[in-house]
This record gives C-alpha cells, sequence and structure tokens, in this order.
C-alpha cells in the first residue's frame, strides 16, 4: 500500500529552512548518544537489568527476574532474549550490554521516523528535503509537548528518552514506525507476513507500546488508497495469523494472560490522566491545526484516524477508571506531532503556512526549554546555566557497592526504593519492587518485608521471615526498623551512600 503527497518548493522548504531541521534534529540525537554513555541509573533501569542477567545465566529457564522463584515474567521478551545472548556470548556486563542495546534502539527508532515519514512524501523528493522533513518530525516528536515534564517510558519526550532509552519501550516504539511505514508500503506477501512477525516481536517486548503500534497499524491500513483489494486483505489476514501464531507459541510467558493483569496496574497509572494541559498544551494546539489541514483534505487521512482511535482508548480509560489505558496516550500524539512535522512543509503558501511555521518554532524553542534539564544527565551541573542547574536532577547511586559480598543469586531483604535497584547486580529480594503478575505469592512475599520492618514485631517473627525466604543479607537504613544492628543474628559488612546498611545473616 503506497500514499504520496505532494510536495511544493517555498521558503520554508528552502536551505536554511532545511538546515534548521537537520541541525535541531543532530543535536538531539548527539543528546541522547551522550545520554547512552552516561546511561542515567532511574527509574525501571534496574528490572530490565536484572532480566538481562538472569538471561545471560540460564537462556532457557531464567525464573523469576526479581525474586528466587521459579515463575514466568512478561519482561524475557524477545529482545531481552537478543540482549541475555549478547551477554552470554560476549561476557560483557549487563549495563555495557544495555548501553549496546540502546545505540541499536536509539538507531532504529531514528530510521523509522526517517522511513515512515517518507511514505508521506512523493518518491521523487530530493534527499535534503526528506531529511528536512524527518528531521522537523524528529524534533516535534520529542520537543513538542507542554511546559510541565511528562516521564514515562513508551512517551517520546526528550526527558523520557533520556531515561529510558535502553528500556525495551524505546525498542518497541522504534519498531513501531518501521511497522506502519511496512504497512503503508506493503504489496506482496513477503511484506505482510514480515508485518505480522515485527508486530508480534512488539507486542512481546512492550505491551503498552504494542497497543499503540495496533492502533496505527489499523489506521495506516484503513487510511490506505486506494482501498485495499480481496488479495491485499487476504494477505493482510495471513500477517495478523502469523503475529498471533508467534505471540501464542513464545515460550517465556503467557501473553494473552497478561489480560487479566489489569486490576493490579490501575493505581500506578491514575496519575497519566493530571495535569494535562499543562503537559501536552502545546502539541493540542499546533497539532490540531495540522491534523485539521490533512483532515480538509483527505477524510481518510491515517495520520487523523491514528489519532481519534488512540484518543478513544484513551478517553475511554478516563471515564471507566482503566487508568492503565492511558499507555495509549502516544497514538494520540504521535500521529499529531508527525502531522506537525509534515505540514509545515506542506501547507500551501499564505497566512496558515506563515503562522504555523512561526507557532511551531515557537512550540519547538519552549518545548526545549522545558526539557532542558536533560542536559543534566550528561554534564555536571557546575557546567550548566544557573536556569537549567536549577532543572538539575540527582541519578541514582545504585548497588555496585554492595557487590564485593554479596554474590549472584543471595537473597537480600530490603525495602521496596532498594528491591528495585538490587537485582540488577545479580541478587534476588524477597519481595519484588515491581508489580510482578506470574508470582503467585507475591502478596505474601510483600506482607513478610513489612512485618519484618514494622515496629514492635517480635524478634522470633522476624528471624522467621529470614529462614523462610533463606534470606543472606538485608540492606537497610537504621530508621527503617528490622533487627537492630547489635542483633547477633546479624553481622554488618558495609555501609553504603547516605548511611545505608548492608548486614550479612548469620
Amino acid at each position: 500500500m503506497t500514499a504520496a503527497e505532494a510536495t511544493r518548493e517555498d521558503p520554508l522548504a528552502a536551505a536554511p529552512a532545511r538546515a534548521a531541521a537537520w541541525a535541531g534534529a543532530g543535536c538531539v540525537l548527539v543528546l541522547l548518544l551522550a545520554v547512552v554513555v552516561r546511561l542515567p541509573w532511574a527509574g525501571d533501569l534496574g528490572i530490565h537489568a536484572a532480566t538481562v542477567e538472569r538471561l545471560r545465566h540460564d537462556l532457557l529457564d531464567p525464573g523469576d527476574p526479581l525474586v528466587a522463584a521459579d515463575a514466568d515474567s512478561p519482561y524475557y521478551s524477545p529482545w531481552t532474549l537478543l540482549l541475555g545472548c549478547v551477554a552470554k556470548v560476549t561476557g560483557l556486563g549487563v549495563f555495557v550490554v544495555l548501553r549496546v542495546g540502546a545505540l541499536v534502539s536509539l538507531a532504529l527508532l531514528a530510521g523509522g521516523v526517517w522511513a515512515f515519514t517518507g511514505t508521506f512524501l512523493e518518491r521523487a523528493a530530493g534527499r535534503s528535503r526528506r531529511a528536512a522533513v524527518a528531521g522537523l518530525v524528529l524534533l516535534c516528536l520529542v520537543l513538542l509537548w507542554g511546559t510541565t515534564l511528562f516521564v514515562w517510558s513508551g512517551y517520546l519526550g526528550l526527558s523520557s528518552l533520556a531515561l529510558c532509552v535502553a528500556y525495551p519501550s524505546t525498542f518497541a516504539l522504534g519498531a513501531s514506525f518501521w511497522l506502519w511505514a511496512l504497512l503503508r508500503r506493503a504489496t506482496g506477501w513477503a511484506h505482510f507476513l514480515g508485518a505480522g512477525v515485527l508486530w508480534a516481536v512488539i507486542l512481546l517486548s512492550h505491551q503498552f507500546t504494542g497497543v499503540v503500534a495496533s492502533l496505527g497499524a489499523l489506521a495506516m491500513v484503513v487510511g490506505a488508497r486506494p482501498w485495499p483489494d480481496r488479495s491485499g486483505w487476504l494477505r493482510l489476514a495471513g500477517g495478523l495469523a502469523t503475529g498471533l501464531v508467534l505471540i501464542a507459541l513464545w515460550p517465556y510467558y503467557s501473553f494473552f494472560a497478561l489480560f487479566g493483569a489489569g486490576e493490579n496496574l490501575e493505581a500506578i497509572h491514575r496519575s497519566l490522566y493530571r495535569d494535562l494541559p499543562a503537559r501536552l498544551w502545546l502539541v493540542a494546539l499546533v497539532g490540531a491545526v495540522a491534523l485539521g489541514l490533512r483532515w480538509r483534505r483527505e477524510r481518510r487521512d491515517p495520520l487523523v484516524l491514528f489519532c481519534l482511535a488512540g484518543l478513544v482508548v484513551f478517553t475511554a480509560g478516563g471515564l471507566t477508571g482503566h487508568w492503565s489505558w492511558g499507555r495509549a496516550l502516544p497514538a494520540v500524539l504521535i500521529p499529531a506531532q508527525v502531522a506537525v512535522g509534515l505540514e509545515v512543509f506542506r501547507t500551501p503558501r499564505g497566512a496558515v503556512r506563515t503562522g504555523l511555521g512561526w507557532a511551531v518554532t515557537a512550540a519547538l524553542l519552549l518545548g526545549a526549554w522545558t526539557q532542558s534539564g536533560t542536559l543534566g544527565h550528561v554534564l555536571p551541573r557546575a557546567v550548566l546555566p544557573p536556569p537549567v542547574a536549577a532543572k538539575y536532577r540527582e541519578p541514582w547511586v545504585g548497588y555496585h557497592w554492595i557487590t564485593p559480598w554479596v554474590a549472584y543469586g543471595d537473597v537480600v531483604l530490603a525495602k521496596t526504593f532498594p528491591a528495585r535497584q538490587i537485582p540488577a547486580y545479580g541478587p534476588y529480594t524477597v519481595a519484588p519492587g515491581y508489580p510482578d503478575f506470574f508470582l503467585d505469592d507475591e502478596r505474601a512475599r510483600e506482607a513478610a518485608v513489612a512485618t519484618y520492618f514494622a515496629a514492635g514485631t517480635p524478634r522470633r517473627d522476624r528471624l522467621g521471615v529470614l529462614r523462610r525466604y533463606r534470606v543472606g543479607w538485608v540492606v537497610a537504613y537504621r530508621s527503617d526498623g528490622g533487627l537492630p544492628p547489635g542483633d547477633p543474628a546479624l553481622e554488618r559488612v558495609a555501609v553504603g551512600p547516605r548511611g545505608q546498611q548492608l548486614y550479612r545473616v548469620r
């Protein structure tokens, strides 16, 4: 399926405008490359590092990535399996492997934006023009948001990418752009079957991004010109069937079992529906104009259909209290941001084009300022200008300081926050630091940790927790509670940042 749009030379497509788009996109990519080198320790990096570490040690039966239990996990995806194979074959450290994965994901994303954008241009469009449009689209994707930060995995804001570039969500987003581009160009069986395989990989690698990819794929098909004929629908059905078979056969976890995990996800996703005007007003204003221009020219425009499909899912989640459906928000934003980048170079000469050009320029500058704190991931606070330094956030320190004593596979008792980082270095924790859908005794483990640290818990009950889960180490601040430092069951062996203690269980 192909769709081309007329491209007209105008002042906005002249050399200075093209150079500005290239330079801006180049700066963003250079900044993200520098972020990959530093790899800021924050968010969900721990679970992804732990997943790669378990696969390095056992590719066929890695067990739960966070706790010492024989359980499946949705984190064992095609992407993390590939990274686990790289770690096993090369012997590289897990954080080095994650950096390699981040570089691949970043290249996949940039290339996918280029390929997808190209499907909206005439095949005869010059390379420089195509590069300018793709560069502007990339800038819109990462900078055109709002004036309040919105940081989530699976979101393309610059601040989100800086923290999540090594996550499977970034790989899945990059692959999604290739999927949409493939569907717009697909003609033969090989194209559609390949699209089915790619769709399955995306869904298995990051389920939320898989929903976004699916909505986009649907829009690309429904918005195709010309409308697919009978043979086209047959090939499309073949690709869909191929993807479903691969998803059903994936051995590391049951994808379809995740549909019953929604209740465990609602609370943590409620914040997706808060402060939306401040987080999104820039893209809402200029994106609505760009999509409106496209809809006026073509009522079945794929970007408009994509945005509407995402808006239906996102709104339904807010109305019904299914807050996890808010993860479909990129399906609203991505088509609007892509439309803005396309329309700046596409809109005919006149007041609308001039106004849109200036509005986009101002919005991108304002968005860049809002997310300028990203510079703090690659530069020390001392060299940043004071207004940018005020946005600086210290990265997490990590728990490398326990590795001289704590071995791979040891069990560590710790509260939730350290439990999100400690498994990245090889140990297990008593309770998982993240929701663990396939772990049958998750609630019991959480209750055991709470019991150990609760004030007033008898000593015998605390010792019972240590014995029941074969705890070898305890990581805690003095204020956390638990057995007192002088208890004969514990031996202090190290003191970490901010006074955190590492105790060996005798």
